[in-house]
This record gives C-alpha cells, sequence and structure tokens, in this order.
C-alpha cells in the first residue's frame, strides 16, 4: 500500500493494516511517540484500533530525551 509518513511517499507491506503494525514496521513500537493521521492526533489508547488505508497521510513525532 502507499501511504506517505512525514511527508514521505512510502510502499509498505503490513501485516495488519493498523497504526500499531506501522510502528512496529518502523521498530517504534513501545516508544514514546505522537502520531497524527489524516490530520487527527491519534490517542495511544486507539493506536491498535486505528485502520491504514491506501493514501494515508501519517506523521510520526518521536520524543528523544537529552540535554
Amino acid at each position: 500500500m502507499n501511504i506517505i509518513i512525514n511527508g514521505k511517499e512510502e510502499q509498505i507491506a503490513l501485516q495488519e493494516p493498523t497504526l500499531e503494525h506501522l510502528l512496529a514496521a518502523y521498530s517504534l513500537q513501545g516508544k514514546s511517540v505522537i502520531i497524527e493521521a489524516n490530520g487527527q492526533i491519534v490517542p495511544k489508547e486507539k493506536v491498535g484500533l486505528t485502520a491504514v488505508k491506501e493514501g494515508d497521510r501519517i506523521e510520526i513525532v518521536q520524543f528523544v530525551g537529552g540535554g
């Protein structure tokens, strides 16, 4: 499927088409991230329930500690 991730068109095959599996594909599962799908912030508890569809626009912001 073709989706746009952080402004870049990507072709990705997911075991199950959910945001949770998308995070796993990018090794981000369990990390501190904020996800926006098609302009809407996705609450953490709905990441596993939110489907990813052809043409979706996904923004993933990862928090990195440091000082």
